[in-house]
Parts: C-alpha cells; structure tokens; sequence
C-alpha cells in the first residue's frame, strides 16, 4: 500500500513539473519513470498511475475550462459526439490521460524486468 501512494504521488509530481515544459505526451514519460524506479504488482502497475493522470488532468482542465466560463469546453464536446456536455469532455480528456499514462507503466514495468535480468 505504501509503494503505490509513494507512486501515485511520484507520477504526479512529475506530470506536473513535465506539464510546464513538455506537450500532452508529458504523462508517459512520468508513467514510465515512476514505474521504472518504484516497483508495483500486477494491475497496480497500470491502475496507480492511470489514476493519478486521470484526477491531474481532469483537475487540470477543470482549471484551464473555468478561466473562461467552459465555453471553449462546451464548443469542442459540440464537435465531438458528447451533446455539448463539458463535463463528459473533461472525463474523456481524463481517460485519454490516464490511458496514455498506464500504457506507459507498463512499458516501464517491463524495461525495469529486462535490466534487472
């Protein structure tokens, strides 16, 4: 339990110094160190990091949406299929995130396995 709050907290330390220099893609890379030096079992290797990005950037986006009333939001979930619903396009950015995030880990995981042998 303490490896994955120690991850957990890790990833989104990370995600967040990396969010200031880097693009979107800045949540593999802080997938993929924490996994790299803090070893997790089985699923907790994709969920504790897929978590910790989905609650960043859905925190994130709620941030950036609110500066502006959510109309921006709400112009883009027209163009995609979600009614104009800001709410489901910010769980949708969350997912993307925590998705990219995991996948991520788990390559972390598995390079961690290769040097270790």
């Amino acid at each position: 339990m303490k490896k994955n709050f120690i991850n957990f907290i890790v990833t989104l330390i990370i995600a967040l110094i990396l969010s200031q220099f880097l693009p979107w893609w800045h949540v593999m890379v802080a997938g993929f160190v924490s996994a790299l030096f803090f070893s997790l079992n089985r699923t907790a290797v994709f969920f504790i990091p897929f978590i910790a990005i989905f609650l960043f950037w859905i925190a994130y986006a709620f941030w950036l949406s609110q500066a502006n009333d959510f109309i921006l939001a709400e112009k883009i979930a027209v163009l995609l299929p979600l009614a104009g619903s800001w709410l489901a396009l910010l769980l949708v950015t969350g997912l993307i995130g925590g998705f990219s995030a995991g996948i991520a880990a788990i390559l972390g995981k598995q390079c961690r396995m290769l040097v270790k042998r």
